[in-house]
């Protein structure tokens, strides 16, 4: 048998056939990934940490405003995947840092205050009022690191209350720091997730940003999702307490009302001394019992000592 030989023109339409075959099928499983900027953490795991900031917010605006004895409000601004160095060179230069240590986690953690901030409430603490204090943009001296521990106890504080909903985590002081690039705490690629929330003190407004290890939280993922399930739950125990606290010394309307027939007006208007009104309710049929106007128990009249009284027979819902 004869061998048989393809021309050039015949190699390229085979060729060409099964390059217009594959096309659409490889351009579906390709997908786009940068090194640089992986996706780090799930979405839905990003609400909740958004959510639990948010409750970080409110409580650390209570505690604040105590600890000063100044209007203090927190607002969450932002939550986002970045990587150490980006988050990095979005801090000015000098500023308040703080290293964390994540116990019993390893790794580690930034907080971070605006000198807007810092110099307003460094006065405060000294017994100032905080007003009218000029821009000052210095590094900040060991001694007013040491009168700055107290404010950044009670932040770390009511942040770790806030993660309790989900682990435990101890937030510790490590080490203080005013340039952000002399921070060696993370590899620059490694990725982190950003917390950004705005303080605003008296007259004076500024960020505090918190950079927690994205490894750290991709470690908690179960905890995370059994978090939100429990609160769930809790959250509606909670709320039918807190509601049947509410309604518990409310008054109600109970009225016990036999179903008769129908009069018009005229006949009504017509009726005179020693006239019958037949209402055609037998004696052993159930009476229904009112609250506010809705039916909700069935039962009969009885007598309870020299007072007249209902007895209930059947019980109705109360969910209505």
């Amino acid at each position: 048998m004869a061998d048989s030989v393809l021309s050039q023109d015949e190699i390229d339409s085979v060729v060409r056939n099964l390059r217009d075959a594959s096309q659409p099928d490889s351009l579906k499983s390709v997908q786009p990934y940068d090194f640089r900027r992986p996706d780090r953490i799930a979405k839905d795991q990003l609400r909740s940490i958004h959510l639990l900031h948010e409750n970080f917010g409110r409580s650390l605006a209570s505690s604040l405003s105590a600890f000063l004895r100044a209007y203090t409000a927190v607002n969450l601004v932002s939550v986002e995947q970045l990587s150490f160095s980006e988050f990095t060179r979005c801090l000015p230069s000098p500023t308040c840092l703080v290293s964390l240590g994540l116990r019993p986690y390893e790794g580690g953690a930034v907080l971070e205050l605006s000198h807007s901030l810092a110099f307003p409430i460094f006065e405060m603490l000294l017994g100032g009022t905080g007003k009218g204090s000029v821009k000052i943009n210095r590094e900040i001296t060991e001694i007013e690191k040491s009168i700055l521990d107290g404010l950044f106890r009670i932040v770390l504080q009511d942040l770790k209350t806030a993660w309790q909903a989900v682990t435990f985590i101890d937030f510790v002081v490590e080490s203080h720091e005013t340039e952000p690039a002399l921070l060696q705490l993370l590899a620059p690629n490694e990725a982190v997730v950003a917390v950004s929330m705005e303080l605003k003190v008296g007259e004076y407004s500024g960020l505090m940003n918190i950079c927690i290890p994205s490894i750290i939280i991709k470690m908690l993922r179960q905890k995370f999702d059994q978090q939100w399930t429990v609160r769930k739950t809790h959250s509606s125990e909670a709320e039918h307490a807190r509601t049947l606290k509410l309604v518990k010394s409310s008054i109600v309307a109970v009225e016990a009302k036999l179903n008769g027939p129908k009069l018009q007006l005229e006949d009504l208007l017509a009726m005179e001394v020693d006239d019958v009104l037949t209402f055609d309710y037998p004696v052993n049929r159930e009476v229904d019992l009112l609250l506010n106007g809705t039916v909700k128990f069935a039962g009969g009249i009885a007598q309870s000592g020299n007072k007249r009284a209902f007895q209930i027979t059947q019980h109705g819902s109360l969910d209505d």
